[in-house]
């Protein structure tokens, strides 16, 4: 399925590739590098609908795209060389920092193999919560369950209000609305009961949904042990931390530090938002993320590393590896810095 803003989005890279706009912003636009975000990298076929495919790309272009940017005279570092490397305010080479949110397995089984054959770091920001069963990947279970059924109730607070399913277009309708409705009209410590209610309605077992395609803790120690991975802290409950008041906020960083810490034997000293966009990010998380004593955290706002950057270690901003724009091209004209300004206002410093 594809609506109408991928359509005008991908208009526009090609227009940046096909014009030269591309080769001529990146001298001015292009800046120090790129930290690049994903979250799954399998070659599992997606589901029915895809309304999640965003968030999944294939290992295949994976392999690709580290193999191009290499030769396009990117080099890959470690988060921490990264965060070192903005400090210093280094000239020259331009570097790329691979960063996967969420703990998939298949960031284990799928991407690792990936990463070593092209010895490419990576940080995996890991939600204790998610990987304990105290939150739950909701926009994984929304789709499922409208999926599976043709016809929906939601118990609000204003009452029960039912939901068509019954067609394709109805159920990306439904999709959108059960998911406004859990990041807009509640408070993000309901979203998991309201959820689980929906998926136990369709007979979905919520759990082992969750199960199968996060790694367990036994996974990520394998995984951090590797000496190409960093792991770092993305709140406990994988929470959207501008609508929780300070105290929360603050809590929900500090204490999915000190469970990582618990559970692999180091504190991690790098932070993802969750979500990372405007409307979850903001000046007042960025000094929240320096209190709980993380020296980086990471947004998902559109944006090239640039020199400036030094001064905004805690709202960083990352390139999309996106599942609906697996195409060289279209990663060729993001990294160039071109779509950077477009995306923000003509701004070439992204911060929040």
């Amino acid at each position: 399925m594809i609506d109408n803003g991928e359509r005008l989005r991908k208009l526009v890279l090609n227009s940046v590739r096909f014009s030269g706009l591309s080769r001529i912003s990146r001298p001015f636009l292009g800046g120090m590098g790129a930290i690049l975000t994903m979250h799954r990298v399998t070659a599992a076929p997606g589901t029915e609908l895809g309304f999640n495919r965003h968030l999944s790309i294939d290992p295949a272009f994976l392999d690709l795209l580290i193999a191009e940017m290499k030769s396009d005279g990117f080099v890959f570092v470690s988060i921490d060389e990264a965060v070192d490397r903005i400090a210093a305010q280094a000239s020259g080479e331009r570097f790329a920092t691979v960063t996967l949110d969420d703990g998939y397995r298949d960031n284990l089984l799928e991407a690792l193999p990936v990463f070593e054959k092209h010895e490419v770091p990576f940080s995996v920001y890991i939600a204790p919560g998610l990987i304990e069963g105290t939150a739950e990947l909701w926009w994984d279970l929304v789709e499922a369950v409208v999926t599976k059924r043709d016809r929906l109730t939601l118990n609000t607070p204003k009452g029960r209000v039912f939901i068509d399913c019954s067609t394709k277009a109805k159920k990306a309708y439904a999709n959108c609305q059960i998911s406004d409705y859990l990041t807009c009209d509640i408070g993000e410590e309901e979203q998991i009961e309201v959820v689980r209610d929906l998926a136990g309605s369709a007979g979905l077992d919520y759990a082992g949904l969750r199960q199968d395609l996060l790694m367990t803790w036994d996974e990520i120690r394998t995984i951090a042990h590797h000496p190409l991975c960093t792991i770092g802290a993305h709140t406990v409950h994988h929470y959207n931390l501008k609508r929780l008041p300070v105290e929360k906020a603050l809590k929900e960083m500090s204490d999915s530090a000190l469970v990582l810490e618990l559970e692999l034997g180091e504190v991690p000293k790098h932070f993802a938002y969750p979500y990372g966009y405007q409307a979850a990010v903001g000046a007042r998380e960025a000094e929240i993320a320096k209190a709980a004593g993380f020296i980086s955290a990471l947004t998902t706002r559109h944006g090239m590393i640039h020199p400036e950057h030094a001064e905004h270690m805690h709202t960083l901003p990352r390139m999309s590896v996106n599942g609906r724009y697996q195409k060289i091209g279209y990663m060729s004209a993001m990294l160039s810095g071109a779509t950077t300004a477009m995306a923000n206002g003509g701004r070439k410093v992204v911060t929040v």
